[in-house]
């Protein structure tokens, strides 16, 4: 039997995802998501930035971190350039700072669209859950395992689910998209 709960947790899972996603998303103001997913080479092994050192945002343009070893530094600022960010570190010896440049308005205008193309691929899933469900509940019926009425009944609250899920991406779309046009 489909369970709408599972429907909805599996919905839930995209909107996480989303946020996840939207969070790395570059607005002109520090994020230490920004750093997500650099790898560090150190002590013979890759290591997640955040595992080498303290980061911290002493402003809200700027990134700062802080090894636990000094003799990294010099590995984590190979990491940060080899990434796709577009920041060049500025190391003193014992402190990193990336400094965010402000965003220009052919820039925001280029990341309102991958949010909007983000917010689609998000909206995608959910409605792939909707049809996944849907099928499943057709295939019961037609093993006779659920009566017509109760497919409906359950496609219908699938259905409401679904709306429920595409008008929170939009409203996390939409933040974002305020967010990236902030000066």
């Amino acid at each position: 039997m489909i369970d709408v709960k599972d429907v909805k947790d599996k919905m839930e899972a995209s909107i996480e995802a989303l946020k996840r996603e939207l969070v790395k998303i570059r607005t002109g103001r520090a994020s230490l998501a920004l750093l997500e997913g650099i790898k560090v080479n150190a002590y013979g092994s890759t290591m997640p930035i955040e595992q080498v050192g303290t980061m911290t945002i002493p402003e809200n343009n700027m990134i700062a971190i802080k090894p636990w070893d000094p003799q990294v530094l010099s590995m984590i600022e190979k990491a940060i350039l080899a990434s796709d960010l577009g920041l060049t570190p500025a190391n003193d010896g014992h402190v990193i700072r990336l400094t965010i440049p402000p965003l220009t308005g052919e820039r925001r205008t280029e990341l309102v669209k991958q949010v909007k193309k983000i917010g689609e691929e998000y909206k995608v899933a959910v409605r792939n859950v909707r049809r996944d469900s849907n099928e499943a509940l057709k295939k019961l019926k037609k093993d006779k395992e659920i009566s017509e009425d109760d497919m409906f009944r359950l496609q219908e609250e699938t259905q409401k689910a679904t709306d429920s899920y595409i008008t929170k991406i939009d409203a996390i779309v939409e933040g974002k998209e305020k967010e990236v046009m902030e000066v």
